[in-house]
């Protein structure tokens, strides 16, 4: 088997045993409003290093290393880098992986598109308002929805019940 037919063959096979990713890079606008439009030179002024090259470059952190990962309270987790309420507190829950995962998202927050930088394809997810690289969703979650959707902790920002949510990102 010549590596034509070998990249082929394992094409074919991640279908039965990965998600169906949204095709396409772009980001569609939906609840979130209007796409938040900037360069990556003002997201690297904003951020913080560590955030900004998880959000805007798709790096990822090392698992255990988000204090979120331990975060009980109840509230919202919003986009790092654009403040949009991304996850509830009640869909969190721990995964093991070392990384703050939850089984599903606020409606509208997410959108995906499949990743292959580890040779074989997987669904990366990103913040729909800002574009910012969140993580990765698997198909090993607890129910009801069955997946785990696996978050950087830089990429996020926990608020608490009580607190008032932040403006969004302007």
């Amino acid at each position: 088997m010549d590596r034509r037919q070998s990249l082929k063959w394992l094409g074919g096979l991640s279908a039965f045993i990965l998600p169906v990713a949204t095709p396409g890079a772009a980001w569609a606008s939906d609840s979130a409003g209007t796409p938040l439009q900037k360069s990556k030179s003002e997201w690297a002024a904003l951020l913080p290093k560590p955030a900004y090259r998880v959000l805007f470059e798709e790096d990822t952190e090392r698992a255990g290393s988000s204090p979120l990962n331990q975060e009980k309270r109840d509230g919202t987790f919003v986009c790092a880098a654009c403040s949009l309420p991304l996850f509830d507190s009640s869909t969190k829950y721990e995964s093991g992986t070392g990384w703050p995962s939850f089984w599903d998202y606020l409606p509208g927050a997410v959108a995906t598109r499949t990743d292959f930088k580890l040779i074989y394809p997987r669904t990366e997810y990103h913040c729909v308002r800002c574009g910012g690289h969140q993580g990765h969703v698997f198909k090993d979650g607890p129910q009801p929805t069955g997946k785990r959707y696996c978050n950087n902790g830089v990429a996020l920002q926990f608020v608490p019940r009580a607190e008032k949510l932040p403006a969004l990102r302007t």
